[in-house]
């Protein structure tokens, strides 16, 4: 992993709107460093979903940059290339898993990026082990729980070695076991993040920054030191 003091990811005055909701973010700027774990907050509709999706490609900017690694993303090729550093959770499991076994699902992205079979099998077999998931490689992903489908997708992130984490209500559906397990796994990695979770108490135990998405604008809090669980 490299760490400088550049940032790993800047957005400069970031704008977006929708046509019948109007705009959703306006001005935006925003840094993360290596070592961050920025947790934003906000209302439901408040747009936190939308600047996840403009930061890696998935939507269009109106206005403004996005600097990933130092490189300005406009183009789909761009954006590519930051996407193969930064790894995205999306809310609903379901939606990333796609494959029928575990292991299908995990080798995906290093097939895709150029390992050949035996290098991913390998790779995803390493990374579910450091999930505690190994002995699920064989198992049909739908017929999964909500904790055990939360894990897989983090390993199928994981396995592409991102330098930056993006996790959107990453405790969906969860109940409190995999809460924990959650959390605990998410605390000792080492990648900068970007949380946003309507959980608070599960949010504040991983944050080192937290912000706040109010009427389009993005601020930074002061946040308060909590135990760990």
């Amino acid at each position: 992993m490299t760490y400088s003091n550049k940032p790993l990811i800047k957005i400069d005055n970031l704008n977006y709107a929708y046509p019948r909701r109007g705009a959703v973010l306006k001005d935006i700027n925003f840094e993360l460093h290596a070592g961050d774990r920025v947790v934003i907050n906000g209302d439901n509709g408040a747009g936190k979903t939308t600047l996840l999706h403009l930061i890696v490609g998935l939507k269009k900017a109106k206005k403004g940059d996005i600097l990933g690694f130092g490189e300005c993303c406009t183009t789909e090729k761009q954006f590519n290339k930051l996407r193969a550093k930064v790894g995205l959770l999306f809310q609903d499991p379901d939606d990333q898993l796609f494959c029928p076994t575990v292991l299908e699902d995990v080798m995906f992205g290093p097939l895709n990026l150029g390992f050949n079979k035996q290098q991913a099998i390998k790779m995803s077999i390493e990374t579910l082990k450091s999930l505690g998931m190994q002995g699920f490689e064989s198992r049909i992903t739908h017929q999964l729980s909500g904790g055990e489908k939360r894990m897989i997708t983090l390993a199928s992130v994981l396995v592409m070695a991102p330098e930056v984490l993006i996790l959107d209500e990453p405790t969906n559906a969860l109940d409190e076991k995999a809460k924990l397990r959650l959390l605990h796994v998410l605390q000792a990695l080492p990648q900068a993040m970007v949380i946003i979770s309507h959980d608070k108490a599960f949010a504040k135990q991983l944050a080192t920054r937290e912000c706040e998405l109010k009427e389009g604008c993005l601020t930074e809090r002061l946040i308060e030191a909590v135990a760990v669980a």
